[in-house]
């Protein structure tokens, strides 16, 4: 198993989180044998939704932020849902914990709205990405190039633009993590 060995932590918001862009790629890495712990802003349970209107299914939280820290993983994800991704970027906890992978040189993964959260986290400098079309703005902005690709991987950063993507953007987090760190991803830290 390629992630024997490998805890991954993903982000989920208590509600609005896209469903299959949580769901996927934690099925993904758990497949490829890494353990998976699910995060959020309060214990208790998720609500997702899918296509950001319609209600989805409700996920057990394993920790807060609070009680977690990026030296305990060796990779993240980070699922979109327009507004799952605007309460987790608006936490100041969970940018910092977006932030400490950057610096610690590890792999993320953000798919869909997550990539505002790498906006809030300042650690788009120099890098390539892709996402929801409707950041590329904000990503440009943040002072990273756009592009509009299945999946984009720049140093053991891995993005992709929405829910038809996953397979590709699942494929790539499970290679990345399994490569682990990428000495280049704390560059744009």
């Amino acid at each position: 198993m390629q992630l024997d060995g490998k805890k991954i932590a993903i982000l989920v918001a208590p509600r609005g989180t896209e469903e299959p862009e949580f769901v996927k790629p934690k099925e993904a890495v758990e497949a490829a044998g890494g353990t998976v712990t699910v995060v959020s802003l309060e214990g208790g349970t998720a609500e997702t939704v899918n296509g950001d209107l319609d209600p989805g299914g409700k996920y057990q939280i394993d920790k807060t932020v609070g009680e977690v820290s990026a030296d305990e993983f060796d990779g993240l994800v980070i699922p979109g849902g327009t507004v799952g991704a605007d309460k987790l970027r608006a936490d100041a906890d969970i940018v910092s914990f977006v932030r400490a992978f950057f610096e610690q040189s590890k792999p993320v993964g953000a798919i869909c709205h997550g990539p505002w959260t790498l906006v809030e986290a300042d650690v788009l400098s120099g890098r390539k990405l892709t996402s929801y079309p409707s950041l590329q703005t904000d990503i440009r902005n943040a002072g990273g190039t756009w592009t509009d690709a299945e999946v984009v991987v720049d140093h053991g950063l891995v993005t992709s633009r929405n829910p038809n993507d996953l397979p590709a953007f699942c494929d790539k987090i499970v290679e990345e993590f399994a490569e682990g760190r990428h000495e280049a991803q704390s560059l744009s830290a």
